[in-house]
């Protein structure tokens, strides 16, 4: 009988295969048919400690049992209040205290980041009220950029033809070009140049661009971004929702830079990956601009399962798993198996342009067609498949992103497969 689910990113008219999961722990995915695929890429980069930890799945049990749903407008609940503390405690500090004070709940990176970019309009919309500065709406992206797939995310992202049907719904940017090796100081003075025009906010990925293709650079360039915004109080927004929790090496990318956003967006590995949650944190500026007795001056934005109760306890197991555990020695531990590895397979010439950061490498396939739209992505992903992998190819960039649970063997079973597509699928010399 054929389904009729509706999958994202999957084109139903070629009749690919979809496998159906039936279960899942550590690294590894168990199929219906009785095979197992080991998750190379966390389940589209949301899984951290490993699927089905036992210290989540029994806090989510717990909370379902006590207080599942709650409506968050003018209520609270304890896991959101633990969450929120947390968070703040863990965020990026000034000086050695928190300086992001205040935490807006959501339920996907998608929404995080439509959160986050009205609390910047917001926030100037608010002061231009009160006479103290002059309305400002203009966002600056950074080129190559993916931030999400709802209205506003995918207005800050790069446009292609994964939203160009929606073309007529997005608003206009101003787009940084991003800072290739070669093109780093360009990249600096054309930001310099947009925060003299005194735009609202300029929204990065840190450290490494995702659906964009794995794309890296460095933190001290991310630093002196951070201060261009700051010299022209232009706010700076982070988008950890893919480099947060841990995947860049640290437990955010913002921290290898020594930087402090005004508002950073986190989701993903907020739970674990267990079950969706989201949250923007802010500091206390953007949060006091909004905060008045006149009721039209709140921040108008809210979902029905805003800081869902099971969601939280969810992310408040995940948290302690921060705080117990030695988190990052494994990420630090997975980071040298895959630098080892990588490096060894970047000396096949079907490769180029090896990249790591942290818990994430990525690699080029050299081949004949590499375009986004090319049948090379959905080739190498049956291939994998074939061999027991769950992997997803940005057109030709291979990338890895584990859960940090992940083991030498499998490791080895990645790799192994990485260097059997070069074999087949890269050009020839």
């Amino acid at each position: 009988m054929t389904s009729p689910v509706w999958h994202p990113f999957t084109q139903h008219g070629l009749n690919e295969p979809i496998p159906h999961i039936v279960r899942a722990e550590g690294a590894v995915l168990h199929l219906a048919n009785g095979a197992t695929l080991i998750d190379g890429i966390s389940s589209w980069w949301v899984t951290t400690h490993g699927h089905c930890h036992p210290r989540i799945a029994a806090a989510i049990g717990r909370q379902a049992a006590q207080l599942d749903q709650l409506i968050f407008a003018g209520y609270t609940h304890g896991p959101a209040e633990e969450v929120a503390r947390g968070l703040i405690d863990l965020a990026p500090c000034a000086d050695g205290q928190p300086a992001l004070k205040h935490v807006f709940y959501s339920d996907s990176g998608s929404t995080a980041v439509e959160v986050a970019l009205k609390m910047a309009l917001g926030y100037w919309h608010n002061l231009a009220l009160d006479g103290r500065e002059e309305v400002r709406s203009r966002i600056l992206v950074l080129e190559h950029s993916y931030h999400g797939d709802t209205i506003g995310a995918m207005s800050v992202g790069a446009r292609g033809v994964y939203n160009a049907a929606w073309a007529p719904l997005l608003f206009d940017v101003d787009t940084i070009p991003f800072p290739a090796h070669d093109r780093e100081q360009a990249c600096l003075d054309a930001l310099e140049a947009a925060c003299a025009q005194k735009p609202a906010a300029f929204i990065v990925e840190p450290l490494i661009l995702g659906a964009g293709g794995m794309l890296v650079y460095s933190a001290p360039l991310l630093r002196e971004m951070a201060a261009i915004c700051r010299r022209h109080g232009v706010l700076f927004i982070a988008d950890e929702v893919m480099t947060g929790w841990g995947r860049t090496g640290t437990l955010f990318a913002c921290e290898q830079a020594g930087i402090v956003p005004d508002i950073m967006a986190v989701a993903k590995g907020i739970t674990g990956g267990a079950i969706p949650l989201a949250a923007t944190l802010a500091t206390a500026p953007i949060f006091d601009a909004h905060r008045s007795t006149d009721r039209a001056r709140l921040f108008y934005h809210s979902s029905s399962y805003t800081a869902n109760a099971i969601a939280c306890a969810a992310a408040a197991a995940n948290l302690a798993i921060w705080r117990e555990e030695d988190v990052l020695g494994r990420i630090a531990a997975l980071a040298e198996g895959m630098a080892t590895r990588l490096d060894e397979l970047a000396r096949h010439p079907a490769f180029a342009h090896p990249r790591q950061l942290g818990a994430i490498a990525a690699i080029d396939l050299v081949a004949p067609d590499a375009g986004y739209l090319s049948d090379l992505a959905p080739r190498l992903r049956a291939f994998f498949l074939e061999r027991g992998l769950l992997l997803r190819p940005l057109g030709n960039t291979i990338y890895l992103m584990p859960p940090y649970c992940v083991d030498a063997d499998q490791l080895d079973s990645l790799f192994a497969a990485l260097h059997a597509a070069g074999e087949i699928f890269g050009a020839q010399p």
